[in-house]
């Protein structure tokens, strides 16, 4: 991928002049003293009156308010440069108590005495994320459900409330509006270089937040209210993210690739070299924000290309749009026209999926929303996560190099890396996600042998219960049906002398769910039929899991005799039930991963079928429902559990005999 050095940023013209040089226009040096009161206080009035408005119908020129602004942004700037950290501290660090990230304000303070480009952007990204999750806060004091974006968040009427509709405007002026400095989404979608951000703007952030903090502390006075905050997203299971190895020779390596590669614009540099340093110094959040803005860049770069439209390279005006992740990732591009820069990625599948996995699936970690929005507590941001967005910036870094880079691209140390890429796979999409579900039911069903039980001939002098053949003929049913799905299993995994304990087997399931389904872009239909699916299995691991604890907990009080008369003839049928239930638990496990494995096939039936199969499992779904509650201590309903699932056993049967599932559509 060839890139010009002559891309020398990639703010538009108008966008550029908003950002570097709006606010420097006014020579005018303004007296701190207008709006900082001598005990510290933010004159909120003489910073409002600088936001002008629009005669036309009174809403913000942000044009006019940023050249008013300029002077004012210049002398808070200094004035924090006046001050000593430990004079910063005692004047502004309990006002940015309510944002419940005082170290984050506090390192600022410390970023804009030295002003290095770079960590003045990092600054400013954290700033605003921190920022929005605290005004979030403050909004689930007067409304209920939090705008997901900025600018809707930043123009409610709930904030205006609390800290007046002025106020706001002068928030809207800096960041979350398209029309003013937008600096979080310029930010945060890479679009601005280190060079491009003036420090006397995160400055002037920096400066509001305190003054947010001193109005909502006299709001809170008059309202006897209580800011709650929030908790914190927890990344859980780690494991799952843990893709790509990553130890100091290969960071020593990607420090050189970096320098050399072509899918890093020049202006952009000294982003990913921070990113690496920040990454090495354990600031394993630091790494990541400020790593994703730039891996989106340099995929904006190879869409702008692909789908030949060099103009998105750059930041569109406030009226149009510009081009994000969510744009990139999407099948189509906005005129309807296949987008390319998937079919480039899927060579190898790796790099969507990853991205789909760790920005998109709902499921999945969302690492971008999440740090942008404030969702994730900074200091203790887990190596591992940022560990495998490193690992995948180098081999993107690697895949879309100059071909003179070959001796980068074949280093032994970046084998192990590449072959981890080469092989990824979705672990997020919903498909994964069942796969993961019908594995873990069918262990859960794989412990009932282990459980503690009666034995047998103590069991058998219940008086009044006799062996029930209804078993037998359950158990029966499921082997006829074993016999007729077969043909849609791998060879050599029946046997005929027992083809339940030979076919219903972890390892058969195991083997399945390995095989590759395509998750990118799954039509809509797809994705019903694995919703109902991921329902039913849900269902059976639920019944699992009450098995497992009543049949443990009525072991117990057999053992003490503490169970009544008809409580011993309910646990007799109980051990009768686990009996069939297994075996058809597992049978239904096993159905969900042959129509999982088949599952493009749906796209194959017409209106009518399609209804017909969704009817079918939405009828296996309503079975599983059943034995949820059945199977439940409250009811303990194990007749009624024989006769259901006699019931379901034939509706399966029959539209197996019909040949109407998607394993039949496959051959």
């Amino acid at each position: 991928m060839a890139l010009p050095d002559s891309i020398t940023t990639c703010l538009s013209q108008p966008v550029h002049y908003v950002i570097c040089k709006l606010g420097f226009e006014k020579k005018d040096t303004y007296d701190i003293n207008n709006i900082l009161s001598g005990n510290g206080e933010v004159r909120w009035q003489a910073v409002t009156e600088h936001v002008c408005y629009l005669e036309s119908d009174q809403s913000v020129d942000y044009i006019k308010s940023i050249r008013s602004l300029g002077p004012v942004c210049e002398s808070v700037n200094l004035h924090f440069k006046s001050l000593t950290k430990e004079q910063f501290v005692i004047q502004y660090a309990s006002w940015f108590h309510w944002t419940n990230c005082t170290e984050v304000y506090l390192e600022a303070f410390d970023v804009l005495q030295y002003a290095e480009a770079t960590e003045v952007a990092l600054g400013l990204m954290k700033l605003t994320s921190c920022l929005e999750r605290a005004l979030g806060d403050v909004y689930l004091l007067k409304g209920n459900d939090c705008p997901f974006l900025l600018r809707d968040l930043l123009a409610s009427e709930q904030l205006a409330d609390v800290f007046g509709q002025a106020v706001m405007n002068v928030l809207r002026v800096f960041i979350g509006s398209p029309h003013g400095l937008n600096l979080r989404n310029v930010l945060w979608h890479g679009f601005a270089s280190p060079q491009e951000i003036p420090a006397k703007y995160c400055a002037m952030l920096l400066f509001l937040t305190a003054g947010l903090g001193q109005l909502l502390q006299t709001y809170l006075l008059q309202t006897k209210g209580v800011l709650i905050h929030r908790p914190y997203v927890i990344f859980i299971s780690l494991e799952e993210l843990d893709a790509f190895p990553l130890n100091d020779e290969i960071l020593s390596i990607a420090e050189e690739l970096v320098k050399l590669s072509s899918f890093v614009l020049k202006t952009m540099l000294p982003f990913w070299i921070s990113a690496l340093t920040a990454f090495r110094q354990s600031r394993y959040a630091d790494s990541v924000i400020l790593l994703l803005p730039q891996l989106e860049v340099g995929l904006r770069l190879l869409f702008t290309t692909t789908n030949k439209c060099p103009n998105r390279l750059l930041t569109a005006e406030s009226s149009a749009f510009y081009t994000t992740f969510d744009e990139m990732l999407a099948k189509h591009l906005d005129n309807e026209e296949v987008n390319q820069l998937p079919v480039v990625l899927e060579e190898p599948a790796m790099e969507s999926d990853f991205l789909w996995d760790f920005l998109n699936h709902q499921e999945g970690p969302r690492i971008r929303d999440r740090l942008s929005h404030g969702e994730i507590n900074l200091e203790t941001f887990p190596r591992k996560v940022a560990n495998q967005i490193i690992g995948f910036a180098i081999t993107i870094l690697c895949r879309f190099s100059d071909e003179d880079m070959c001796s980068f691209k074949e280093h032994m140390v970046l084998k192990p890396l590449m072959n981890c890429a080469s092989c990824y796979r979705s672990r997020f999409h919903p498909i994964s996600r069942l796969k993961k579900q019908v594995l873990e039911c069918m262990k859960s069903i794989h412990l009932w042998p282990e459980l503690p039980t009666v034995p047998e001939e103590q069991v058998e002098k219940i008086k009044g219960l006799e062996e029930n053949a209804e078993v037998n003929t359950l158990i029966l049913m499921v082997s006829e049906i074993i016999s007729q799905l077969q043909h849609y299993m791998p060879q050599n995994c029946c046997s005929s002398d027992d083809p339940i304990n030979s076919v219903l087997t972890e390892r058969l399931l195991v083997e399945l769910c390995d095989t590759r389904i395509c998750t990118l872009y799954s039509p809509r239909p797809v994705l019903e039929v694995v919703v109902l699916l991921r329902k039913i299995s849900a269902q059976c691991h639920q019944v699992s899991q009450q098995v497992t604890a009543g049949a443990g907990l009525r072991y117990t009080q057999w053992v003490n005799k503490a169970l009544r008369s008809r409580q011993r003839h309910n646990y007799r049928r109980m051990l009768n039930s686990i009996k069939f239930l297994s075996p058809v638990l597992r049978l239904i496990l096993l159905l969900i991963t042959l129509e999982l494995v088949n599952v493009h096939s749906v796209c194959k039936k017409n209106p009518f079928d399609y209804q017909q199969y969704l009817k079918f499992l939405k009828s296996v779904l309503q079975y599983t429902e059943n034995l949820v509650t059945y199977t439940s201590p409250e009811k303990n309903k194990w007749d009624e559990t024989m006769q259901l699932t006699k019931t379901t056993l034939i509706k399966i049967k029959t539209i197996s005999d019909r040949k109407l599932m998607l394993m039949n559509l496959a051959t």
